[in-house]
């Protein structure tokens, strides 16, 4: 039987006096636990160190409503519970805050924090410079083995994702659910790490390797709700009001949501630190670069209507943002709320929930829309236009631009191949008007972001048990190039194309008749700053096509869509480079003369001085 000391009582001669924090706390030949539970009568702490016996280590109150204890030879590695008694009912649960687990419905195990980072001192990109690529664990790749993706065989693709250009991944969430096959969005421990990805060692040594790789690291967390099932959190205690959720959660209509009666009460202090520290964990203990905070919306309020408010919910990210911006001012925190609301992005001090950016709803919605209509005629040029100058707060990069997402590609949805022609989705019609959306997401201001297998084609609709169609990059790898080309002129990577690294976007041209945009996008204007990008939304092939253009001299033509090296359907007819005609045009000092190939981007810019 092991020796349970409680921390009010003489110490051993160890002469532990003191000990901080919660959850299992490793000290010398021992572990110190501490769980709340305020409306427990007794909890004692069962494991491998004691054999499973309830009496062997029973734990003291404190007066916050916690319960500790330190027991003598309980190492990393052993298997634990909490055996809690309320009332008449006995049951065990597993620690809230375990950072390891068997299984959604197994045991804790006592984690082990140590880990060689290898000096990882990796420094995020400015925002104007990011690339994200969202993917998801358990389908990005497999290896040619059955089961679950893991984050070594994630791994084993970087050199693609180099290649590809992409400088942030942000991952699906990955806290422990229920089974081995979710988009994550369930979570069952918010703290512990899914063992069939690899658990927190796995994970952290992904982020080491993918920081030495270059990638930063943006994890998606799910704050709006817990579980539904495998939820150890659900009555933790034995108590609750109106048979709801006990003290994790809100025990009145507020604890209502899409994914059940799961709201965290965001108002309960020992609730708002739980979700506050899991925050400060990633970034802490994982070495993550930002956070996506998934549905925001059912934070700050009840349902989607947005009108039945959750005041302690928008000051509990106001709080965290706060926290996390201090510990790392680089980390990006990014909302999905898709409500177009400003006072997401803005500062706390405004009153904001100083989120750093946001999904942005006026961007994704409307150029799917317009790149997926069956008909040319049905494609409005304005919508383009609002979509290409939208922003929060006057600022490009308060907002994410995308085209496919995991939500985007679901729930009736599909990839945008599939919505161009469900029957062969890799025609040229699907393959033209791909690659235009590819094109406006890496040309339009804002943070770009590509979802898993977009730049391979990848058709169908996203789910947690397929693995991405990874031979379409040997059949599709004109439309890799194509992507990775787009990329390094969104980065300015050859010093051609500044402008694309700017917050300026002056959408000058729009024939709604003929269904092509031209824009200019400029970080201070000038030669080697301005860039151009010529769409074509239409079936339509125009051997002369005039624009305006800001300055005169010679533009180069950077990138062409329809290069048959991209794909051997592509034409590679379009015009080359340009002679500006010094004459006023669209409301420019000169104008352009070029070839424009059917559903097809340009981009021009001059050489710097």
């Amino acid at each position: 039987m092991s020796q349970t000391t409680t921390l009010t009582e003489p110490k051993p001669a160890s002469s532990r006096t003191h000990v901080e924090g919660m959850g299992p706390i490793i000290l010398d030949n021992a572990v110190a636990f501490r769980v709340w539970a305020p409306n427990a009568d007794s909890v004692s702490v069962i494991g491998d160190f004691n054999q499973w016996n309830k009496d062997a280590d029973p734990l003291a109150r404190e007066d916050s409503g916690c319960w500790v204890g330190i027991v003598d030879g309980a190492k990393p590695g052993h298997q634990y519970k909490y055996q809690i008694t309320a009332g008449d009912k006995t049951f065990q649960r597993i620690d809230p805050r375990v950072r390891e687990v068997t299984n959604s419905v197994g045991n804790g195990i006592i984690h082990d924090p140590k880990f060689d980072w290898q000096d990882d001192d990796f420094q995020m990109p400015a925002w104007n410079e990011l690339v994200i690529y969202e993917s998801h664990v358990g389908t990005f790749f497999r290896d040619g083995k059955d089961g679950v993706g893991t984050f070594d065989d994630y791994a084993k693709k970087f050199d693609y994702l180099k290649k590809l250009g992409v400088n942030a991944l942000q991952i699906m969430p990955i806290a422990e659910f229920a089974g081995d096959y979710s988009w994550g969005y369930n979570p069952a421990h918010p703290y512990a790490i899914e063992e069939a990805y690899g658990g927190p060692q796995g994970f952290k040594t992904f982020v080491r390797e993918a920081h030495r790789a270059g990638f930063a690291v943006i994890l998606d967390v799910v704050y709006n709700h817990f579980g539904p099932s495998d939820l150890d959190l659900w009555q933790f205690d034995g108590w609750s009001e109106n048979e709801k959720g006990g003290i994790y959660f809100y025990n009145d209509y507020r604890s209502s949501t899409p994914w059940g009666d799961t709201r965290p009460d965001y108002g309960r202090g020992e609730v708002r630190s739980y979700i506050r520290d899991n925050a400060m964990m990633w970034l802490e203990d994982y070495h993550v670069d930002g956070l996506r905070y998934d549905m925001t919306l059912y934070i700050r309020s009840v349902d989607a209507s947005g009108q039945q408010e959750i005041p302690e919910g928008w000051g509990l990210t106001q709080w965290i943002n706060r926290e996390i911006h201090a510990f790392k001012p680089s980390a990006i925190t990014i909302a999905e709320d898709l409500q177009n609301n400003d006072y997401l992005t803005k500062s706390d001090i405004e009153g904001g929930a100083a989120f750093s950016t946001q999904w942005d709803a006026n961007f994704v919605h409307p150029i799917r829309d317009v790149i997926t209509q069956p008909d040319d005629a049905g494609r409005d040029m304005m919508k383009v236009r609002h979509a290409l100058q939208h922003a929060f707060n006057a600022d490009a990069f308060q907002r994410v631009i995308y085209t496919e997402s995991h939500d985007e590609v679901a729930n009736g949805k599909s990839r945008i191949p599939s919505e161009v022609d469900g029957e062969d989705p890799g025609n040229w019609y699907s393959q033209k008007r791909s690659t235009l959306g590819l094109s406006l997401v890496l040309t339009a201001p804002g943070i770009p972001m590509l979802f898993q297998g977009q730049a391979i084609l990848q058709d169908g609709w996203f789910t947690d048990t397929s693995e991405l169609d990874w031979e379409n990059a040997s059949e599709y790898s004109g439309i890799c190039k194509l992507t990775a080309d787009l990329i390094s002129l969104r980065l300015n990577q050859s010093g051609i194309s500044k402008g694309l690294t700017g917050q300026h976007v002056d959408v000058f041209h729009v024939n709604n008749k003929d269904k092509v945009v031209a824009y200019r996008r400029s970080y201070d204007a000038g030669p080697g700053d301005d860039v151009i990008v010529v769409a074509n939304f239409a079936n339509q092939h125009f051997e002369q096509y005039e624009f305006g253009l800001p300055n005169s001299g010679i533009w180069k033509r950077r990138f062409s869509s329809d290069q048959s090296r991209y794909s051997e359907d592509f034409g590679n007819d379009a015009s080359g480079d340009i002679e500006a005609i010094a004459d006023a045009y669209d409301g420019q000092s000169h104008r352009g003369r070029i070839e424009l190939p059917p559903y097809t981007v340009l981009i021009y810019s001059q050489d710097p001085v």
